[in-house]
């Protein structure tokens, strides 16, 4: 495992510990090195997390398939595929930031997929309301309103990394269901 550490002048220095790299947030990860590794290329969403210019939306843009491929099951199937991804989604972000040494790294996106993916339960098959949730989750997910914000800088490892995201995705939700009624 190629493990890198912070040096000084903000170089990195890496030591040879096996086959995969860990960053320690000291030099970005290697697209090949990520998409090498289950855990690392789910919780970077497949590739989305790469992205170079705000991997987390387009981290959340991959809810939509899921969404559109799920919307015919029925509220309680959804929410519990929901459930499914958010547990999942926990060990994989807590894996995730084991190997790479920082908690919620830009590039981990499947925290924004599940948070986004709860938000769509009240989301009809419509466009104007799949935009107008894509950005209220977006701006819930940056601005981190409280207790999004508290939470993501006190609840450390996986189950951190997916709780600020599913409270965005829930506030989304109400904000939604508001607007509708």
């Amino acid at each position: 495992m190629l493990v890198y550490s912070k040096i000084q002048g903000g170089l990195a220095n890496p030591v040879r510990n096996g086959g995969l790299a860990l960053w320690a947030g000291a030099l970005p990860p290697d697209a090949r090195e990520i998409l090498r590794s289950p855990v690392l290329a789910a919780a970077f969403g497949f590739g989305a997390g790469l992205s170079p210019k705000a991997p987390g939306t387009v981290g959340t843009l991959l809810a939509v398939p899921l969404w559109w491929l799920s919307s015919g099951l029925g509220t309680i199937p959804y929410l519990a595929l929901a459930a499914i991804g958010f547990i999942v989604g926990i060990w994989v972000c807590g894996r995730a930031v084991s190997l790479l040494g920082q908690h919620d790294h830009p590039g981990i996106v499947i925290d924004e997929v599940f948070g986004y993916f709860t938000a769509l339960v009240v989301v009809p098959l419509d466009f104007r309301w799949l935009a107008l949730s894509f950005v209220l989750f977006r701006f819930f997910d940056i601005i981190k309103p409280w207790p999004i914000g508290w939470l993501d800088r006190r609840v450390g490892g996986g189950f951190g990394v997916m709780l600020d995201d599913l409270v965005a995705g829930l506030f989304t939700a109400l904000v939604l269901l508001a607007v509708v009624h």
